[in-house]
């Protein structure tokens, strides 16, 4: 079963509560894993960011809607309990509770209207776009930037596939540097496209100290890249007796290629086209900011007085 959007956990979070104690969100999680028949898989799926499981997301969001249509209450910080309001809506044997369900309680309806005319949010749209809606705020914002970044990284790889071979191993020098290798701009820049020998196109610092060394295969290329070009990589290492190697294409490697790698004694490091665009957005390499948003929340610390 895939994990419930946030409107599913509402009334299965309030029957959980039922029972008037004081609870958390992760004990809500943990018996509620079971009544939505959750995999290890599920639980452990992350929002965009990696830094929350998406389940753990959307109960915190049902516990939010719940607490301002003052189903739930908020005890003490970090615990939530069911109100007299909540026992006589579970009374009534909802078969689901929702947005919409939430709606008759002015309370909530306060709550909605402040938020929609916050966000300029026409009400038509947003009662339209209700039914359909499963994600918490916290992941529409993930997932719209997660697609900003997608469509980025995918316009930088088209275009560092048409830039001139020299300038590629100019971007590939920007980006080790500005990753932690290659000492300064000015040996990176002398190490890379230096060799053109065995199959090697240049040997750049791992630290700033240049206690080892790394050799670098750049490609840029359409094909995948096989075995046999890896292959004839790991021999040039082998023959400087060197024990690291970085190979970085615009395209991709095949799965014989992947497959090689993890078997031999020296340390190669596969990096293709698309993961490329990547971790020149994560180190700001041919992209500039045009835009800066901080999501905050609220310190309960501040307000406890303590």
């Amino acid at each position: 079963m895939a994990i419930p959007d946030y409107q599913s956990c509402m009334l299965p979070l309030l029957r959980f509560a039922e029972d008037r104690k004081e609870h958390q969100i992760g004990e809500a999680a943990e018996a509620l894993a079971g009544h939505f028949r959750l995999t290890d898989a599920d639980l452990n799926e992350l929002l965009p960011s990696g830094r929350q499981p998406v389940f753990i997301n959307r109960l915190g969001w049902a516990r939010t809607y719940l607490k301002k249509a003052e189903l739930l209450s908020g005890p003490r910080r970090g615990y939530f309990q069911i109100t007299e309001r909540g026992l006589s809506v579970l009374r009534e044997n909802p078969n689901r509770i929702n947005v919409k369900f939430l709606e008759r309680f002015p309370e909530f309806l306060e709550f909605r209207t402040a938020r929609r005319e916050s966000e300029g949010e026409d009400g038509t749209a947003q009662q339209a776009g209700e039914s359909i809606l499963v994600q918490t705020p916290h992941e529409a914002i993930e997932n719209a930037f997660e697609r900003l970044m997608s469509e980025l990284a995918t316009e930088i790889l088209q275009t560092l596939k048409a830039v001139d071979p020299s300038l590629f191993e100019t971007i590939v020098v920007d980006l080790l540097v500005k990753m932690g290798y290659g000492g300064s701009r000015k040996d990176a820049g002398q190490a890379i496209g230096r060799s053109g020998d065995e199959g090697i196109d240049g040997i750049i610092k791992e630290d700033h100290l240049g206690l080892d060394s790394i050799y670098i295969q750049a490609k840029r290329w359409e094909a995948t890249v096989g075995r046999p070009e890896i292959q004839k990589f790991a021999g040039a290492l082998q023959g400087q007796r060197a024990r690291k190697g970085i190979f970085i294409t615009t395209s991709a490697f095949s799965r014989e290629a992947l497959d090689y790698v993890s078997r031999i004694e020296s340390k190669i490091v596969l990096i293709e086209g698309i993961a490329l665009a990547r971790m020149m957005i994560d180190f700001g390499v041919g992209v500039t900011s045009v835009g800066a948003y901080e999501v905050k929340k609220i310190d309960a610390d501040f307000f406890a007085g303590e």
